[in-house]
């Protein structure tokens, strides 16, 4: 898998030159886009969220052009989301063309490679479904119309903490389809120093992102994620993980079997990001915050901040001592 480690690492350096701290998160990011999934951030306005997005969709090239050139990349749209905010703001609508003398469709901004959108949480119930509705199914209906997205289509949404007014909480079967939930969080101060000494200079380099990967290799990445092996002791270690959720005495609502698939394509996909063509038991470990948590609802806060830790850290004892020798498959 050199090819497809090389081009990932290109990819995370280019988005690096200007997220500056945060590798894990980008990896996160990366790793729900090869998943064919999507992914939720936490965050406080300010935090990069949005750059992060849009870095993303410029570091990939749409066409088989030249890569290393400035400017371009996959298509990338963002959307405010607001209270006043419509479905048909996100699908689109039928408009009159007086040359037609008909009415023809213009897309709305779902029609996309790389989506941002931004405080989800501000918008009402109903716009909240029909985003999330397009990406479970990954296609639009429009009257007796059905269109699909584009197979790269790939969300990354935004939210505010439920703490924040004005804010409608995601309920737990949409937050369901989500791959992952992360927070940006605050740099470090030395990070954060280096950031306010190279503002400028970073400013330049956001505005002339090079492309490093063509379309067509995140759809080959995509396949290769799908085709990593994970050991059977490893799966079942899963599923007695997500067992575990659903019998745990501090937790309301467990993991659904949705949230187990979920997890064992990103720890497939988390395998290919790290240069592997296998899962070993410590992607568990790292994957099982981000993609597990937000599933749950625990019966207290002290709860939330500990169970999942404590049950997957057992877990992963437990597969460490079995000694798995995972099986590496031979990739051309």
């Amino acid at each position: 898998m050199s090819k497809s480690t090389a081009s990932l690492q290109a990819l995370l350096r280019n988005m690096e030159t200007i997220i500056r701290g945060k590798t894990q998160e980008i990896k996160y990011v990366i790793t729900a886009l090869l998943a064919r999934g999507h992914i939720l951030l936490e965050d406080n306005p300010g935090a990069g969220k949005t750059v992060l997005a849009k870095t993303l969709a410029q570091s990939i090239s749409e066409a088989a052009a030249e890569l290393h050139q400035p400017g371009g990349g996959v298509a990338f749209k963002r959307i405010q989301f607001t209270p006043d905010l419509l479905p048909m703001d996100l699908i689109g609508s039928h408009i009159y063309d007086e040359a037609r003398k008909d009415f023809v469709f213009k897309k709305g901004p779902l029609f996309t490679h790389v989506l941002l959108a931004d405080e989800i949480n501000r918008a009402s119930p109903k716009v909240q479904s029909a985003l999330l509705e397009c990406m479970a199914e990954n296609q639009i209906s429009v009257g007796d119309t059905t269109m699909a997205l584009d197979k790269f289509f790939f969300t990354i949404a935004t939210q505010n903490p439920i703490e924040m007014e004005g804010t409608y909480p995601l309920p737990a079967a949409q937050l369901d389809r989500f791959f992952m939930k992360i927070s940006m969080g605050y740099v470090s101060e030395e990070v954060e120093f280096d950031i306010y000494t190279n503002y400028l200079a970073i400013g330049n380099v956001r505005d002339s992102v090079k492309q490093v990967l063509r379309y067509q290799d995140i759809l080959d990445l995509q396949q290769a994620a799908e085709n990593v092996y994970v050991h059977p002791e490893i799966v079942r270690g899963i599923v007695r993980l997500v067992s575990a959720t659903r019998h745990h005495p501090e937790i309301a609502l467990g993991c659904s079997t949705r949230g187990g698939i979920t997890f064992i394509k990103c720890l497939k996909a988390w395998a290919v990001v790290n240069g592997r063509d296998f899962v070993i038991e410590d992607d568990i470990q790292a994957l099982a915050q981000p993609v597990i948590h937000h599933r749950l609802i625990f019966r207290n806060r002290d709860a939330a901040r500990t169970v999942l830790a404590q049950l997957t850290e057992q877990e992963v004892n437990k597969l460490a001592k079995m000694g798995i020798q995972p099986k590496r498959l031979t990739r051309a």
